[in-house]
């Protein structure tokens, strides 16, 4: 399994998706931990580095406290859910609609983060 998810690794201009069940284990420590479901006691745990986005599917609350579904796609998200953004462009949850992840994905709609530095002649701010 692992070899074929290195191959496809590297065919470049094709979008492949992998579609897992999301399983719920505890840890030693009495911990809530996400997996993906998948064949292969290592594929489980090198898939997230293979793969350039790791996307879960869940249903979170919203403002009003009404269950709404979700993408969460980044790595630091308050409910430990596995997702990974290699690109950069997504933000920590996005709408559930696919079609719009990829058109984000490839069109680099994130802003990149600007520093601010001080200029030489400036004086600084107590």
């Amino acid at each position: 399994m692992i070899a074929a998810l290195t191959h496809l690794q590297h065919a470049r201009g094709k979008n492949v998706v992998f579609v897992a069940i999301l399983e719920e284990r505890v840890d030693d420590f009495n911990r809530k931990l996400h997996q993906p479901q998948i064949e292969g006691s290592k594929t489980g745990l090198e898939l997230p580095g293979i793969v350039d986005q790791v996307i879960t599917l869940a249903s979170l609350p919203d403002e009003e406290g009404n269950l709404r579904r979700t993408f969460v796609c980044q790595t630091l998200n308050p409910y430990g859910y596995p997702a990974k953004d290699r690109s950069g462009r997504l933000d920590v949850f996005e709408p559930p609609h696919l079609g719009q992840l990829f058109t984000k994905i490839r069109s680099g709609s994130r802003q990149p983060v600007q520093f601010e530095t001080q200029s030489q002649g400036m004086e600084q701010q107590p």
